[in-house]
């Protein structure tokens, strides 16, 4: 099935959908560094098909620069990324580039969400108008002309889950009332990554449509209980200290845990880490680190801003805001990833008091649980950023799957209808 994914980010969500046997025919992102990183997902794809991954590999080690990389890749497959926003100014020429893209292929599915701040719980909280005249509020809108255009059978819209109660609920209203006038049934659910094995909770909005003609149902995601830990997911990563790095190449410390190679996220042949970086920190922002390990190793609970010693406390403000500092624990499962994480890393302490840090960029990516071969432009920054905003793909992965043995079923059956 051809897909359009739209908003991509770094592409989590058609990595997910890529595993499962999905073509992506385009990638629409307004981010450079995430359309940096598309490509050379792109470009990754493209050596392992033709069985010279040991370019890609060299690139990872720093041997080639991004520009020698993709010198080895097809235009048109570089071309799949298109880096603009989705604008009524710019609309019509990214429909020419997806149009010159498609060479005479049907779009079979349209994936991806609008950026969610504008709809998310703390975007508004922070907002003196609950951003209500925010534009992102309607970028929906725009992800209902290419529906328009390109006529899919099936669509996949995937947000925070604040898109249920933005504006009193009349955005999802109007969102429900616009996809049906565009000739689409639509159902969705709220779904937490959690339950599809991913380390982390992550609750989302998964909206899925289909076309009015055709008879189908949501797909039903049964919940099943997952035993994995975060120290199942770290345990063969080298220890770090806040500032260090480790060095692409094979430094690993051990093979990999069944459940990363079982979900994908280091198969037993990948031997090459990378982005394996820890952020520097002050050494008050380290005190508090140790602080709140110990308190959460001792007691298994967090600390909050105003329980802190007053030797830790930087300002006065001890009403609001408290939750700044959390700790991932060993024994369970992450809370949400966030794109904040890219500002600091308070609210991911390792749970190690001896490495005394906040996580890694692979460490946060590997939380998302993508591939340890995933690589994500262009510093840390960005990286973390992409990280933060980005759908799991094992999650996304699981989602396709389902959504694809539906499909199968319901083409089935009308065949045998129409017999």
């Amino acid at each position: 099935m051809n897909v359009i994914d739209l908003f991509a980010g770094a592409g989590g969500l058609s990595e997910g959908f890529r595993q499962e046997g999905f073509n992506i025919l385009a990638h629409v992102e307004m981010d450079k560094h995430a359309s940096f990183t598309l490509k050379t997902r792109e470009a990754y794809y493209y050596l392992k098909d033709h069985k010279q991954l040991d370019i890609y590999e060299n690139y990872l080690l720093k041997n080639l620069s991004r520009d020698e990389l993709y010198c080895h890749i097809p235009r048109k497959i570089l071309n799949k990324v298109i880096n603009q926003e989705i604008t009524d100014d710019s609309i019509e020429g990214i429909f020419d580039k997806i149009d010159s893209l498609l060479n005479g292929k049907s779009v079979d599915l349209i994936i991806g969400g609008p950026p969610c701040q504008a709809y998310s719980v703390a975007g508004r909280s922070r907002d003196p108008q609950r951003m209500k005249g925010d534009p992102r509020n309607y970028l929906y809108r725009q992800y209902i002309r290419f529906l328009t255009k390109y006529n899919p059978n099936y669509f996949v819209f995937e947000n925070v889950v604040g898109l249920l109660s933005a504006q009193k609920g009349a955005i999802f209203a109007e969102i429900k009332q616009e996809m049906n006038k565009a000739g689409y049934e639509i159902d969705y659910r709220v779904l937490n990554s959690k339950d599809f094995g991913v380390i982390q909770s992550r609750k989302r909005v998964i909206i899925i449509g289909w076309k009015s003609d055709i008879s189908f149902n949501y797909p039903s995601f049964f919940n099943k209980i997952y035993s994995d830990t975060i120290s199942d997911l770290f345990e063969d990563l080298p220890t770090l200290n806040a500032g260090d790095s480790v060095g692409p190449g094979n430094k690993y410390i051990s093979i990999p845990s069944n459940y990363t190679r079982q979900n994908n996220i280091r198969t037993s042949d990948w031997n090459l880490l990378t982005q394996h970086e820890a952020r520097p920190n002050r050494e008050l922002d380290l005190e508090i680190y140790r602080y709140c390990v110990n308190i959460w190793n001792k007691e298994k609970r967090k600390v909050k801003y105003n329980e802190l010693p007053e030797n830790l406390k930087t300002h006065k403000n001890t009403k609001t805001f408290l939750d700044r500092f959390n700790v991932i624990p060993y024994e369970g499962i992450s809370h949400t990833i966030v794109a904040h994480i890219s500002k600091d890393g308070h609210y991911y302490i390792h749970p190690d008091i001896k490495q005394n840090r906040s996580i890694t960029i692979r460490e946060a990516a590997r939380i998302q649980s993508f591939p340890d071969d995933y690589y994500f432009e262009s510093n840390r920054t960005a990286a973390f950023k992409q990280i933060g905003n980005s759908v799991p793909p094992l999650m996304a992965r699981k989602i396709a799957r389902k959504l694809k043995s539906e499909i199968d079923l319901e083409t089935a059956n009308r065949r045998i209808y129409s017999v």
